[in-house]
Parts: structure tokens; C-alpha cells; sequence
């Protein structure tokens, strides 16, 4: 019988793209993983990794191994769904990463919404960029996560993680005060401000820009889209801005008429899959739902 240890191991060599990772990830000395997977492969009698230097890549059949662990995971979800079910209340801790600006605008509402009607669970939020904290999810180091999407980008390996849209937050381009009136050409001399260059928002941003006909000159680099809005307001760079952040700054900036104004950002809650139905998590994101439409009908 294949050991389900072993098996998690060889996922998170998956997720992570070495031993060395995977070993981090999980806690464990980088010799300890390599013998457990050496064992697996005794077990199956088959070769599940091609090791290349600092890195390792999984053999068809290693990836074979790793898509039915994952239809074992789920399994065991949707039982500790069943469990939970059984009970009258929704109870116990559970652990959720929000990304920041969902964080500060509408979990304080989705948490006291909450704690008064499921006294008995107990929400622990966990601050996280969304690429990090989809992996923690499916690592089990959280339960869900409360994150953003965008157009054209992907999140999660398919299967692993039940994705549930909650709302939509329209995002705009915003020029700086020297550029306002400038024409399209000279537009695209501006400096832009954008998140890190691997983030979702910044892939969008990028090809949103490109698709215009310009390459956007990204002159700095946050995380924090509240600073992309103070940029813009003291008239130093260009930036795609949600409406939450700017509807939650009461800042008065006018969208740049040369930028997009139809596209918009989804507001997720993703689960592990087979644990979407468990009753803590439902309420979890319904809170969180409701908390995000009172937001927004209170702002419009």
C-alpha cells in the first residue's frame, strides 16, 4: 500500500520544483525527503523524478502518482466536509490569507458579521501575496483564501483548488498630473508604478499596455497599491488602480481617457477541492460576500 506521506512529498516536489524546496516547504531536512521518495519509488516500482541539478521534474508517471494523490485529498476533504456537516453549529478554528487591500476594506466587517452569527468558529487571517498564499493553501497551511484575479491569469494548478467569485472590482488607468492632457504619444514617456514583475497584476498590466501599442515604462516596484495611488496623486507615475483602494482613499483622481475602463480584477475565495461545502468555510465566504456588497453599495 503507497504510503500518503510519501506521496505529499512527491507533490510538494511538484508545487515547488526541487527537493530542497519541497523539503522547506514541509519542514523536513532535504536528505529525509530524498529517502522517503527513493522508498516511494521502491514501493511503485517505477523512476517518478529526473533530477537536473538544483532542480527535479517529475516522470509521466510521477505526475500520474501526483494527479490521483490529489483525487485522494479530495476525498478526504469532502469527508471532513461530511463530519462537519453532522454538527449544528459551524465551530473551530480556521486559518484564511486575504491579499492587503481586501484585508483592510471588508475582512473587519466579514469578522464581526462572524462572531455573531457563529460564535463558535474562530477566524485567524493570515496577510499573503496571492501567488504565496495559493500554494499555502493547497500546502494545508491555510483553508482558504480570500484573493484577486485577473483577466488571462491563473492562480491555481486545475483541480487542486475550488475557486468561488464573489464580485467584481473594476480597475481603471490613472495618469499623473504633468500627463493629463498629453496626447496618446506622449503618454507613453510617462513612469509607471506597478506591483512586482511576477505578480499576476503587473502580467495583466503589461499586456493590457501592450495590446495599446506601447511598452509602459515601469520605473518603481511595490506591493502595496495604496503607495501606486499616493504615486499618482503627487504626480509621479502613471498606475492601474482598483476601484476599492481608490473608493477607500477618498481620492479624487479622473481616469486617464487613453486607458481602458472596461476591465476589472475577481474577487475569489478558494477552497481546497472537496472542502467547498464544509460548513465553516461557507460562512466564511458568505460573510465575506456580504461584507464586499454592503462595501459597495455604501461607497456607490
Amino acid at each position: 500500500m503507497l504510503d500518503l506521506n510519501r506521496l505529499m512529498m512527491l507533490r510538494a516536489v511538484a508545487m515547488h520544483g526541487s527537493i530542497a524546496a519541497a523539503a522547506r516547504e514541509l519542514a523536513y531536512s532535504h536528505s529525509a525527503v530524498s529517502q522517503q521518495l527513493s522508498l516511494l519509488e521502491r514501493e511503485t516500482g517505477a523512476v517518478l523524478l529526473e533530477k537536473a541539478g538544483r532542480t527535479a521534474r517529475l516522470t509521466p508517471v510521477g505526475l500520474e502518482l501526483v494527479r490521483n494523490t490529489e483525487d485522494v485529498l479530495a476525498a478526504m476533504e469532502r469527508a471532513e466536509t461530511a463530519l462537519a456537516a453532522s454538527r449544528e453549529q459551524p465551530r473551530g478554528v480556521v486559518t484564511v490569507a486575504v491579499f492587503t487591500s481586501i484585508g483592510r476594506i471588508v475582512m473587519p466587517d466579514a469578522l464581526r458579521r462572524l462572531s455573531r452569527e457563529h460564535p463558535h468558529l474562530e477566524v485567524r487571517l493570515r496577510r499573503l501575496d496571492p501567488e504565496v498564499a495559493v500554494l499555502q493553501l493547497i500546502s494545508r497551511h491555510v483553508d482558504a483564501v480570500v484573493t484577486d484575479a485577473y483577466p488571462g491569469t491563473h492562480l491555481a494548478p486545475v483541480g487542486s483548488v475550488h475557486v468561488s467569485n464573489i464580485g467584481h472590482d473594476p480597475v481603471r488607468g490613472y495618469l499623473p498630473e504633468p500627463y493629463l492632457d498629453s496626447s496618446f504619444e506622449r503618454m507613453q514617456s510617462v513612469p509607471w508604478v506597478m506591483e512586482p514583475r511576477e505578480a499576476a497584476s503587473t502580467q495583466w498590466a503589461l499586456r493590457v499596455c501592450r495590446e495599446l501599442g506601447f511598452e509602459p515604462i515601469v520605473a518603481h516596484e511595490s506591493s502595496d497599491v495604496l503607495f501606486h495611488l499616493r504615486m499618482v496623486e503627487a504626480g509621479l507615475a502613471a498606475a492601474f488602480l482598483p476601484d476599492l483602494v481608490v473608493r477607500e482613499a477618498g481620492s479624487a483622481l479622473v481616469p486617464s481617457p487613453h486607458l481602458p475602463a472596461d476591465q476589472s480584477r475577481g474577487i475569489l475565495v478558494l477552497t481546497r477541492a472537496g472542502a467547498q461545502r464544509h460548513p465553516a468555510l461557507q460562512a466564511i465566504r458568505d460573510a465575506v460576500s456580504q461584507a464586499l456588497a454592503a462595501y459597495v453599495s455604501k461607497t456607490d
